[in-house]
């Protein structure tokens, strides 16, 4: 069995050691004739404020890597992954990304899993030819900027508009809920696309906004706000955050006696949530999610059996998220009519009906998935009941 290759962004800064690969900025980059190895960067976010999405990610990439790598790779040639931190800032991956471009030569890039990170880097996947991929990065303007399609830009999931509208019909449609109240992190485009469109679709349904209230990402204390909250009696609450925050939020609310649903995003599927709110408190919370261990379809079911082998537990969404974008390249690297970054482009923008843990998806013209999207209910801080809408 071929093992998987991990090698360190600071040890490979040098262009002269990184043979196997060529061509220039303006023709992208190559895999030359007699290479052992395909090298594919892995940007993520490993350390700092949301590490917890990047280090799940890497887990799934290089589970996936070391499936394509023991069924003889692409073409006879190993999966190579050229590993950075970009420590959950934007400057710094702009910085590797155009390092992992430029210098190391790799015919794509897989990461950042933030919106902000993801989209730093993509100006010089234009420039260089080298497709980026994200298995997370959901803001609306990802992949498409100022009315334009980013050419070297993929995603695998669905966009901050496609679950901010997704959660408010379900709190409206199936919740019944008529008023709302949103509690959003002021400083996260994540956060404002969701609170958004989430308020566009609830007050279409006929939902009221009772109001809008903000914290800073470094918050700790929200009793205050809460409490005002609480004053209002809103049938849901709407939280668009990272775990960091969410939890302890949830867990100020319910001490505080809000018993209202919980409402949020996949930014709630981390193994960190339940050790902040508690599990006590995360009862009635509802979120929109990419995949459910709760889902039978048997790719879902070897997915997690596998991913539990490997790693000793449970997958959450960001780890199957880094298994199909990694599989997704594969695919198209597959399928490719040289190994080259611009045929490799080419070959993404082509995919249809990929059979992915996360769902079967195609991309569109906009380089977005086009992909179902899952309702998770929480019981005592575990998924008690899933619901899939196309």
């Amino acid at each position: 069995m071929k093992k998987f290759l991990s090698v360190l962004c600071a040890a490979a800064l040098s262009a002269g050691v990184l043979a196997g690969c060529g061509g220039t900025a303006a023709k992208g980059n190559k895999v030359e004739d007699g290479a052992t190895t395909i090298k594919i960067g892995l940007s993520y976010e490993l350390s700092g404020g949301v590490a917890t999405y990047g280090q799940s990610s890497v887990d799934g990439v290089k589970m996936a890597i070391d499936e394509v790598n023991a069924a003889g790779g692409i073409n006879g040639k190993t999966i190579q992954l050229v590993e950075c931190d970009t420590k959950s800032d934007e400057a710094e991956a702009t910085t590797l990304g155009k390092r992992l471009m430029e210098q190391d030569k790799v015919i794509a890039v897989l990461g950042p899993a933030t919106s902000g990170a993801f989209k730093a880097e993509v100006p010089d996947a234009n420039r260089y030819k080298v497709p980026v991929i994200s298995g997370s990065a959901t803001a609306d303007d990802v992949t498409v900027a100022n009315g334009k399609v980013q050419e070297y830009a993929f995603r695998i999931c669905y966009s901050d508009s496609y679950q901010g509208s997704a959660m408010a019909t379900y709190a409206a449609n199936t919740l019944g809920a008529k008023t709302a109240v949103i509690y959003k992190d002021s400083s996260s485009d994540y956060a404002i696309g969701l609170t958004e469109n989430f308020t566009k679709t609830f007050t279409e349904a006929g939902g009221t906004i009772l109001k809008e209230e903000s914290y800073s990402t470094n918050d700790k204390d929200f009793k205050a706000v809460l409490t005002s909250i609480k004053d209002l009696n809103a049938d849901v609450v709407y939280i668009p955050g990272y775990c960091q925050q969410v939890g302890l939020i949830i867990k100020q609310a319910r001490e505080l006696g809000i018993t209202a649903p919980i409402l949020g995003a996949d930014g709630f599927d981390s193994p960190d949530l339940v050790g902040l709110a508690g599990a006590e408190n995360l009862n009635d919370v509802y979120f929109t999610n990419h995949y459910s261990s709760l889902d039978q379809d048997p790719l879902v079911q070897d997915f997690i059996a596998a991913f539990q082998a490997k790693y000793g537990r449970d997958p959450d969404a960001f780890n199957a998220l880094g298994y199909d974008e990694a599989k997704f390249l594969c695919d198209a690297l597959s399928r490719c009519e040289s190994l080259d970054s611009i045929s490799l482009q080419k070959a993404l923008s082509e995919t249809k009906d990929f059979k992915a843990v996360t769902g079967t998806l195609s991309v569109d013209e906009n380089h977005n998935a086009v992909k179902a999207i899952v309702v998770i209910e929480l019981k005592n801080g575990e998924q008690y009941k899933s619901e899939k809408s196309n």
